[in-house]
């Protein structure tokens, strides 16, 4: 059993997809600041430093960065969003700007030559890994290129302004050493944060639809009662049009059908709506009546779902009653959805209680999990190379680890703490304890402290009364 996805999520967008939401304002003010502190470096070199600088060149290069900007400013409306290929050019051309200044300026003897590092650290941050692969290697291919090749830097007095080649040469080794360090850096923890963000939009997703399928039994509910009036006024008239038509057999007829037919509509909308959202017992469930609805669509998959019953004080008729809540049920169909997936022919889901907590533990005959992913369990968007034996058992298959990740983030939010194992590992608390030869796969333990989830005595306990009727 390894992570597996819940179903295509077209509507999310891929954690490396987002360079789209960078705004040409943001960059466009970005580079004033920077050719802000150009002309100020500039000025300061020249007038209070007394430096020879050749100004023309560096003047021109900070010129047509002023004139890219003021043209974007006339062309493009400031709230426009760019593209990613647009986002690398402009990161380009600033790269190559800023090595033309270092340049004209003294190469890497200038201390301003850490400012490569910027457009790097843009790039890891909202690029992908080609583009930001493809900064990164200019930024050192230009940095290599600036320690021979540029212009001296002079005083007044002629005197050439240079480090020691032993310095040069730790400067070049610094800046490329924090070019791949702050580079790899940033986009690992950028991209960390992204998955995580579009995995808590899948989440939310499937707990908006687990609610809304929730919910659904309250609107049946409401058309039901508002039915109800039309459906009895229907019911009377062609009562006493049966009444009238004494002499006209074939018109009788058509008026009996007529009541037969409003009396099946309102048993069809009665048994409807008993599930109503505003139905008592519809709150709360048995533990195994909430196992069984979790596990029923995978029900008819080829695959044996052993539900079994384990009370750890010996009272096997009083089973506790959960919280009948769409975050709990979504949850463990999930993690029953994920064993019937990699299970070779039988699932096991155990249900485990004392006064104190509640267990579920599911496990399977499956090949357990793998040890590549194993401390990784519950991660989203985790992705690794299929063996040739699951590309067997299962073609196609291309986990993102959204599955395993739903099912944890939606299970922990109602309280319960999750641990994940492979039959073979000793374990404590459930979680391997007691398990057959048969169970040879992976097994996930489902723990909630009976406060949590209890429906008759936790924190949240179901209103006690008598439900009233739906009256048709």
């Amino acid at each position: 059993m390894t992570q597996n996805s819940p179903g295509p999520m077209d509507g999310l967008l891929h954690g490396q997809e987002r360079s789209h939401w960078i705004r040409l304002r943001t960059q466009i003010l970005l580079r004033w600041a920077a050719i802000f502190g150009q002309l100020s470096a500039l000025w300061a070199a020249q007038s209070i430093f007394d430096l020879q600088i050749h100004a023309l060149p560096c003047y021109l290069a900070i010129g047509v960065s002023a004139l890219s900007n003021i043209i974007a400013l006339f062309i493009f409306p400031m709230n426009k969003r760019l593209s990613g290929p647009q986002i690398h050019l402009m990161l380009v051309f600033d790269l190559l700007q800023l090595a033309f200044l270092l340049f004209m300026t003294g190469g890497l003897n200038n201390p301003f030559a850490l400012l490569l590092l910027g457009p790097v650290t843009i790039s890891a941050s909202v690029m992908g890994l080609w583009s930001t692969t493809v900064i990164g290697t200019l930024a050192i291919l230009l940095v290599t290129l600036l320690m021979p090749y540029h212009l001296p830097l002079m005083t007044a007095t002629g005197l050439v302004v240079a480090m020691p080649d032993l310095f040069l040469f730790g400067n070049w080794a610094a800046i490329v050493i924090a070019i791949l360090f702050i580079g790899v850096y940033s986009y690992r923890i950028n991209a960390e944060i992204r998955s995580m963000s579009d995995a808590l939009v899948a989440t939310q997703m499937a707990l908006a639809r687990e609610q809304k399928l929730t919910d659904l039994g309250g609107v049946v509910a409401a058309a039901a009662h508002e039915l109800g009036t039309p459906l009895a006024t229907i019911k009377l008239t062609s009562a006493e049009l049966i009444d009238e038509l004494e002499d006209h057999p074939d018109l009788r007829a058509d008026a009996n059908l007529i009541r037969d037919q409003a009396d099946r509509c309102r048993d069809i909308l009665r048994s409807m709506g008993r599930i109503g959202k505003d139905d008592l017992h519809m709150r709360q469930t048995p533990a195994s009546a909430l196992i069984d609805e979790a596990a029923e669509p995978h029900m008819d998959r080829g695959k044996l779902i052993h539900i079994s019953e384990h009370p750890m004080d010996g009272k096997l008729g009083e089973q506790p009653s959960i919280l009948r809540k769409p975050e709990i049920i979504h949850g463990l169909r999930n993690l029953i959805q994920n064993a019937v997936d990699f299970a070779r022919g039988n699932v096991w889901v155990e249900i485990h209680w004392n006064k104190d907590h509640i267990w579920i533990r599911i496990s399977d005959d499956g090949a357990g999990f793998s040890s590549q992913i194993s401390g990784r369990l519950g991660d989203p968007f985790m992705r690794r190379r299929p063996s040739e034996i699951e590309r067997s058992e299962r073609p196609g298959y291309d986990g993102m680890g959204l599955g395993l990740f739903i099912a944890k983030t939606l299970l922990e939010r109602s309280g319960a703490k999750l641990s994940f194992a492979n039959a073979k590992d000793s374990g404590q608390d459930l979680v391997t304890r007691d398990l057959r030869s048969e169970q040879s796969g992976a097994v996930v333990l489902v723990k909630w402290p009976r406060a949590k989830v209890d429906a008759e005595t936790g924190e949240t306990p179901v209103p006690r009364g008598e439900n009233r009727p739906i009256q048709i």
